[in-house]
Order: C-alpha cells, then structure tokens, then sequence
C-alpha cells in the first residue's frame, strides 16, 4: 500500500517520504490481540520534506508545534482490529492535520466601531437595570 499521500489538489505527500511502524494493539481482538501487529504509528519529516514548499513549510511548523517532535510528526491508529483499517485511518488523519496547517491564514479583522443606536440601546438597558436594582431598596421597619 505504499502509495502517495494526497494531501489537497496542489499537495501531494510521496509514499518515499512517509514511514509507518507497527506494533500490538491495546482492545478488542480476543485472543488475536497478542499476536497481530495492528497498531499503526504514520511518521513524516516536515522539517526535511522536499515536498512542502519553504513558506508553507514554515506555516506547517508553526501551526502543528505541539504535535511536532524534531521536525517529524507522528500519528498513531489503532482503533480497528484490522492493520490495513488503522493505516486507513492513519493517513487520513495525517492528511487532516496537514490541510488544516497549510490553510491560509483568516483575513485580518477590521476594527469597527458600535454604532450610535447599539449605544443608545445600551445605555438604556443599564438605566432600566438599575432603576429594577434601586427599587430593591431596604424595607422599612
């Protein structure tokens, strides 16, 4: 199954590039749990990707830091039984993950301010606030 990693329509992620590792998996299986090799962890180099271009690859870094370890970030799927389910899984979430890091960044926001009647609006709603309050005065005894 070693094929490319197709990550969006101008990104694509060679199968030379990715390596995947298999162990034991914790869960259901019964007693074919201790002998297959199901659990996946999907590795890829993004620091050393000659695949990502220099400014994206930036971007990339910089968004997925927290699950980047020396410039390798890994994956691991091991919720299905079967090894070719979780490596499914693996290089999908992979995907995933690097779609939403090379996504642009959100347009920048342009400061507004309130208008005149969401402060007309506003002042007003504090004065019958504080006219219900005043009018919880003390009880006289």
């Amino acid at each position: 199954m070693a094929e490319d990693l197709v990550v969006s329509d101008r990104l694509v992620i060679p199968a030379g590039e990715l390596t995947e590792r298999f162990s034991r998996s914790s869960g259901p299986g019964g007693q074919g749990v201790n002998t297959a090799d199901s659990r996946v962890e999907l590795s890829f180099n993004l620091a050393e990707s000659a695949s990502i271009p220099a400014d994206l690859r930036e971007r990339m870094m910089q968004r997925l830091r927290p699950r980047v370890v020396a410039g390798v970030i890994t994956i691991t799927a091991s919720e299905h039984r079967a090894q070719l389910a979780n490596r499914r899984a693996a290089r999908e979430r992979l995907a995933q993950a690097l779609r939403e890091a090379a996504a642009p960044p959100p347009p920048r926001r342009r400061p507004t301010k309130p208008t005149r009647g969401s402060k007309e609006r506003r002042i007003t709603a504090k004065k019958r606030r504080g006219e219900t309050k005043r009018g919880r005065g003390r009880v006289a005894e």
